[in-house]
């Protein structure tokens, strides 16, 4: 189904594979500009990421990446910060298409009007400063950017982590907020040019598997080994022409689950038809690999043998066949509430899902097919099909659909799809991303949802662990959810129904977006106010980066992996997204309750410090550190930073949003420290809001939980480009030499951590 090579590989002619180690007598061409290249370098540039990168680099060298892409996007949980944080920075306009969607708090729910005050500031943004304005229930964020802003060959960054438009010929990127105030401010994104792994697509799937089943067999296989981290996937093969465009998108919209950094499909006439169908057929363009093009992996995907599949709760690499799962059902739901009640971490819940085995089948308590993953044309229509004539029952069961945007909706119920739904006794609702984070159907305590959409970490489907709820989310593609339904919620692939698929012909209607759609691109009007609601705040004040650096470790995480979702939550937070300080308070609320109690009495002393007043008074618990930190060097705590740490073995898997390290700056955060960061993305979220991305060797952790550290000389080490950073552990009364790394930073990143923030730097200070 799915299978890895061992070594880098050279693609010939688009569909002859040679590994690496058997190309000796290969003839490539040789690169006439340096006779130093090799003929491996030289192909290297064959792939379609590579000339993509280099269309938009504008460095002098293709080692250090400074890109400047073609457009952006943001939803209503990321554009206000981001607003916030450019206009503090010295904003002016918008120098490229940005699209500010309304699709995570569209519902306007919770918290009074804070939600639709946000809406009216990133109107009167787009009004301002020149942008494009999506008002809410008009599409998801990636159904838009489809429709109406990919294009081949293009660049796209977006302040959601599911920003992936490769099927349709555009590298697309998902970024922390201050990645995207970097091109607000006319900057660059600066990376070291990735590496590219070839997908291999082979054969041609079952009509009845999806490409959610697709995706989820490559999601297994990748992310626990790491294959793709921060690399490009790219997608080649026979196989691609048997898939249709939005069978493309929904399996290139799951690639962030794997931690690669983007990816881009080779085009064809599927292509040019999808942009000519949506009124821009000048965006179509082929793209493939040069004759001769280097791989530095290789995943080879058999569509052929790819069966219904199912993620478990808590990871969608947490991946089994359907098929697998309902002839193990006791044993693998053991498992499964094992790792998860480990991964809960919450002594008060039980997690159980072996009561969901009824006459020895695995019965869902709801199905939820939605956002930029499930809520597709093509997988609406084909879980229509399925449904149509039958009924999900009046019991237990209940059944949402979500389509991806108006202009879906609309064809849907053009050609009777919808009423298939309605008539079946399924709820059709607008475009929100609400089920995808824990906002939108929310099931009863102890249910299992099934879900075509994105993520099924914990509390995705809105559940509060802390507040003793808990239910959870299998990840499954729309037609094997819609086979469930029919099947009375008794857990069934798709390919156990005999179903014949209509495929009725898209039709996409423009006028949907041109009568609501607000496009200000290039026509800001700087005299306009923006529109502040009570809710939305200024970022506080941050200092510089002081020479030494006194912490507190206030939480410690030995998981696997540590989600972003655990760092700051989702769902519940929305509202408070805009609100710096209010939003705080939630940080670490599901993993570390204790957290902001903690951060917030250290960061008294800095308090203290910065008005110029003793920090030791201000918090006095900080002098018998004070006092063992004086052996190592005399220490001035007017001039020494004093904050908080916390350590996590792999942080920052999932989502792009910046709070997951903004938070922790506002609650005195100075430093992680860290075996590894999952996702660069939350990497760069933490040297963007100043703080230290310290690594540690694992396995030698010379501290704990509420222990102190000294960094003397710190801001000297990042000044110098220390390779090795000495610091200090005081651990039960004794002192423990050791050492911290920062990993690769560039200049610019080393100059925003010594500011201190993004805004200190940008602004001068």
């Amino acid at each position: 189904m799915v299978t890895l090579s061992n070594t880098g590989v050279y693609l010939i002619d688009g569909h002859k594979i040679i590994p690496e180690d058997d190309a000796r007598e290969l003839t490539i061409p040789s690169d006439n500009t340096s006779k130093s290249t090799s003929a491996k370098e030289t192909a290297r540039k064959g792939t379609m990421a590579y000339r993509i990168l280099q269309q938009h680099n504008t460095a002098d060298n293709m080692d250090r990446l400074k890109i400047k892409f073609d457009a952006m996007t943001s939803h209503d949980i990321t554009y206000v910060g981001i607003v916030q944080t450019a206009r503090a920075s010295g904003l002016e306009k918008f120098p490229i298409p940005y699209v500010l969607t309304n699709c995570h708090n569209s519902l306007c729910a919770v918290g009074g009007t804070i939600n639709e005050d946000d809406h009216m500031f990133g109107l009167s943004a787009a009004k301002k400063y020149g942008g494009i304005y999506v008002p809410a229930h008009q599409a998801v964020i990636h159904s838009y950017m489809r429709e109406m802003m990919s294009g081949c060959g293009k660049m796209i960054l977006g302040s959601d982590s599911h920003t992936r438009y490769g099927a349709l010929g555009t590298m697309a990127i998902g970024e922390g907020g201050p990645e995207l105030v970097k091109q607000l401010l006319g900057k660059t994104y600066d990376i070291n040019c990735p590496e590219v792994v070839a997908v291999y697509l082979t054969g041609k799937p079952d009509p009845r598997v999806g490409p959610q089943d697709v995706a989820l067999a490559i999601i297994g296989t990748v992310f626990k080994n790491g294959y793709v981290k921060n690399k490009v996937m790219e997608f080649v093969g026979d196989g691609i022409k048997n898939l249709n465009v939005e069978y493309r998108n929904g399996i290139d919209v799951m690639t962030t689950e794997t931690t690669c950094l983007s990816s881009i499909w080779a085009t064809d006439e599927k292509v040019q038809e999808y942009f000519a169908v949506h009124g821009r057929p000048n965006e179509y363009k082929e793209l493939k690999p040069a004759d001769v093009a280097y791989y530095d992996g290789l995943i080879t995907v058999d569509l052929s043998a790819v069966k219904p599949m199912i993620a478990m709760p808590f990871h969608p690499s947490n991946t089994y066949t359907i098929e697998e799962l309902n002839a193990n059902l006791g044993d693998i739901l053991r498992e499964v509430e094992r790792v998860g009640a480990e991964q809960l971490d919450a002594p008060n819940v039980q997690f159980k899902l072996t009561d969901k085995i009824v006459n020895g089948k695995l019965k869902v308590d709801q199905g939820i097919i939605a956002g930029c993953a499930g809520g597709t044309y093509d997988n609406l229509i084909d879980a229509a099909d399925i449904i149509g004539g039958h009924s999900i029952g009046s019991d237990e069961f209940a059944m949402s659909v979500y389509p991806g945007s108006q202009p879906i909706y609309l064809e849907l119920v053009n050609n009777g799809s919808i009423a298939k739904f309605m008539e079946a006794g399924i709820s059709v609702k607008t475009a929100f991303c609400g089920p995808c984070f824990g906002a939108g159907d929310v099931p009863a305590n102890g249910a299992l949802s099934i879900r075509h959409t994105t993520r099924n970490f914990p509390s995705r489907e809105g559940s509060k662990p802390g507040n003793n709820q808990i239910a959870s989310v299998a990840l499954m593609d729309a037609r094997s959810i819609a086979a469930t339904a029919v099947n009375g919620g008794y857990l069934t692939p798709a390919t156990d129904l005999d179903v014949t698929f209509t495929k009725p012909v898209y039709h996409f209607n423009r006028t949907v977006y041109q009568n609501r759609v607000h496009d200000s691109y290039g026509k800001g009007n700087d005299l306009l106010d923006l529109k502040f609601g009570p809710n939305i705040a200024d970022w506080p004040k941050m200092s510089t980066l002081t020479e030494d650096m006194v912490l507190k470790v206030v939480s410690e995480i030995h998981d696997p992996v540590t989600t972003t979702d655990e760092l700051i939550p989702s769902g519940e937070t929305s509202s408070y997204r805009s609100n710096p300080l209010k939003l705080a308070e939630f940080a670490l609320s599901r993993k570390d309750p204790a957290y902001v109690g903690r951060a917030k009495e250290v960061q008294k002393a800095e308090t203290a410090r910065l008005a110029g007043g003793d920090p030791v008074a201000a918090f006095p618990e900080l002098a018998h550190a004070v006092k063992a930190f004086t052996e190592v060097k005399p220490i001035d705590t007017i001039n020494t930073g004093i904050g908080s740490v916390i350590f996590a073995v792999k942080p920052g898997d999932g989502s792009a949003r910046e709070q997951a390290a903004s938070c922790q700056k506002v609650l005195g955060g100075w430093a992680n420290i860290a075996n590894e960061y999952a996702t660069k993305r939350y990497r760069s979220n933490l040297i963007n809001w100043g703080m230290l991305p310290f690594l540690i060797e694992q396995g030698k952790l010379p501290f704990k939980n509420l222990d102190y550290i000294f960094v003397p000389g710190i801001r000297k080490a990042v000044e110098e480009k220390a390779d090795n950073i000495t610091a200090y552990a005081l651990s039960e009364g004794k002192l423990a030499k050791f050492n911290l790394t920062l990993g690769q930073l560039t200049d610019d990143e080393r100059n925003i951590i010594l500011s201190g923030c993004l805004i200190n730097y940008y602004r001068g200070e």
